[in-house]
């Protein structure tokens, strides 16, 4: 390439290198799901207030507002060909930390530190929050390796198999616990310590999570610093640079700041159900509020089951709109 050329163009790839770019964000999606469909079971199990399990739930959106540009601003400025290049390292690095948290987990009701203990809880807090950033930190890189690798011609293309794949991870991840009860695992365990159908399932995620996220990082080749600037543009040092966050939210487009209302209404919605959704099904289902009940855990895999059918309905509704006309 010459090195003199200042647009040459992104090069048109192969769809195997587009669905491989794309293919860890199954395991990703898997790690948020089984997060955000478990989680209120887990600290109710750990013995929770109800009352309070917002201030727990707060932990993984404030993660995601300071993560994730933050390691869109860092990976701008990396390259470290050992790791992956770019974007790569902040995938394998949050991977890491993601599994170890995912092991973790669903196991602190069984270290002993009491039911309803405040040792139980903040270790639980403290997961969760570790949980959320290496997720988050894992994946960014997918949404930002198509910006980096992907024309314009392909660009819909891209975007359609990573909504597909991560839906995909969110159906799969919801089904665990109510699929491997049927299966024949304990869906309930003595008082204050999570069950082996939701302990192996997040086994199981972790599992998934590092093969898919492993198979992204061997199978793709991000470009180097000198090829990146010469299919966008740009010069090298132009990535070096500090971008100001303020000027370009002033120049962001109206859709923008319309999407961004809609989204904001939205994650009330889903904030709320993954909140409070276990108890009240198994309030108004079971008539169970013994967290160590099996009321009370079955109420925990139907929540599972009703996410996946809201991550079902997400892949249909993506399709009709996909044919609306711009």
């Amino acid at each position: 390439m010459n090195e003199n050329d200042k647009v040459a163009g992104l090069p048109e790839l192969a769809k195997s290198v587009i669905w491989m770019i794309n293919f860890g964000y199954l395991g990703i999606q898997i790690a948020f799901t089984l997060e955000t469909s478990q989680m209120s079971r887990i600290f109710q199990t750990l013995g929770a207030d109800p009352t309070k399990l917002g201030w727990f739930f707060i932990l993984p959106p404030l993660a995601g507002l300071v993560v994730q540009p933050a390691i869109g601003s860092l990976s701008d400025k990396t390259w470290a060909p050992k790791l992956g290049g770019r974007r790569l390292p902040y995938l394998l690095i949050g991977m890491i930390f993601a599994v170890i948290m995912m092991l973790l987990l669903p196991n602190i009701g069984s270290f002993g530190l009491g039911y309803g203990s405040v040792e139980a809880l903040v270790f639980g807090a403290i997961a969760i929050a570790i949980l959320d950033v290496s997720a988050n930190m894992a994946m960014q890189p997918f949404k930002m390796m198509i910006g980096d690798m992907v024309n314009d011609e392909q660009k819909l293309y891209a975007y359609g198999i990573q909504s597909m794949l991560s839906n995909s991870g969110a159906v799969i991840a919801a089904f665990f616990p109510f699929l491997l009860t049927i299966l024949g695992v304990a869906n309930t365990a003595k008082k204050g310590v999570v069950p082996q159908s939701v302990v192996i399932s997040f086994y199981v995620g972790a599992v998934i999570l590092v093969i898919t996220s492993l198979l992204t990082v061997t199978k793709v080749h991000e470009y180097d610093p000198k090829t990146y600037a010469c299919y966008h543009g740009i010069n090298e040092e132009d990535n070096k640079k500090d971008g100001n966050w303020f000027v370009l939210l002033k120049k962001a487009p109206k859709v923008f700041w319309e999407v961004s209302l809609v989204q904001l209404f939205c994650w009330f919605s889903f904030q709320y159900l993954s909140t409070y959704a276990t108890g009240a099904i198994a309030a108004n289902v079971w008539k169970a509020f013994d967290p160590a009940s099996a009321g009370y855990q079955l109420a925990g895999n139907w929540f599972g089951v009703l996410t996946a059918v809201q991550s079902i309905a997400a892949v249909i509704w993506s399709y009709i709109l996909a044919k609306v006309p711009n």
